[in-house]
C-alpha cells in the first residue's frame, strides 16, 4: 500500500465540503496564495478544474504549474490528492 502523509489521510477522510484550499496536499502558503488570487480558494474548486480536465493528472500538473507557480512536487502531490479524492467518493 502506497504511504499517505497525514495530511492526505485527513482529505480523504471526508467529503469535500467547504474545504479550504490549504487542506488538499501538495498545496503550500504560498501557492495557496497564488491560487487564492486566481479565484481557487476553496478545495472544490480545484476538485473541478481537476476534473475539466478530465482527472488527467499530467494536465492538471503543467497547468498548476504554468498558471498558478507549483513546483513539480506540489504539482504532483496535488494531483494524486485530487485522484485519490475522486476514487473514494465519485
Amino acid at each position: 500500500m502506497d504511504y499517505m502523509s497525514p495530511r492526505l489521510e485527513a482529505f480523504l477522510s471526508e467529503p469535500i465540503g467547504e474545504k479550504d484550499i490549504t487542506w488538499v496536499d501538495g498545496i503550500s502558503q504560498e501557492l495557496a496564495i497564488n491560487l487564492v488570487t486566481k479565484g481557487f480558494n476553496k478545495a472544490y474548486i480545484l476538485l473541478g478544474q481537476f476534473l475539466l480536465m478530465h482527472k488527467d493528472e499530467a494536465e492538471f500538473q503543467k497547468w498548476i504549474i504554468c498558471c498558478c507557480g507549483a513546483t513539480e512536487c506540489e504539482a504532483r502531490q496535488s494531483s494524486t490528492c485530487l485522484k485519490k479524492w475522486c476514487a473514494c467518493f465519485l
